[in-house]
């Protein structure tokens, strides 16, 4: 626009000096004077349009950087809320996950002394178990002997009665014919 008007300048300049000649400078020197205000309003006008629009543009581009700017800080607010609000979930879930901790190693030593207790517990009804074994073992040795003993003695007097018996048939067989012989 600059370079327009110097071109018009130029223009006028070209006609001023092809007026001097003429011997009616002040007419020709007020139309000169004329055009130029017509050209420079024209460009203030132009100038005023042009800077009317530009401030309209900047004006629409500050408005759109202000709401998105705006609305950028409502994000980051709402981002910062959400970080606050997980930030405060994460550190209650850290506690519950503590306590659960000492909970679980608590329960870990108290299964791990009654695991010990219940170990010493099948050791000692195994070793139990062992010597009621042994003692079974030997209660059938003694009654496997006992009975052993039972069954000689049995046979012993089972013997004996037989030995009874067969003295005792031979004692009666005389005293009865003894007592035939007497009665006859």
């Amino acid at each position: 626009e600059i370079r327009e008007l110097q071109g018009q300048l130029q223009e006028q300049q070209v006609q001023v000096e092809l007026d001097v000649s003429k011997p009616d400078l002040t007419a020709a020197l007020r139309d000169i004077r004329a055009q130029y205000e017509t050209i420079a309003a024209k460009n203030v006008a132009e100038a005023e349009d042009w800077y009317k629009s530009k401030v309209s543009d900047l004006n629409q581009a500050q408005q759109k950087n202000s709401d998105a700017l705006r609305q950028s800080k409502q994000e980051l607010m709402e981002y910062r809320h959400q970080i606050q609000s997980y930030t405060c979930e994460i550190d209650a879930l850290k506690g519950t996950n503590d306590s659960l901790m000492r909970q679980m190693r608590d329960l870990e030593e108290r299964f791990a002394g009654e695991a010990a207790g219940y170990q010493d517990s099948i050791s000692r009804l195994e070793e139990e178990i062992r010597n009621l074994k042994d003692e079974m073992a030997r209660h059938l040795r003694e009654y496997q002997d006992l009975l052993n003993v039972k069954m000689a003695l049995d046979i012993e007097i089972a013997t004996y009665r037989k030995l009874l018996e067969g003295e005792e048939s031979r004692i009666t067989l005389p005293i009865q014919s003894y007592s035939a012989l007497s009665f006859r």
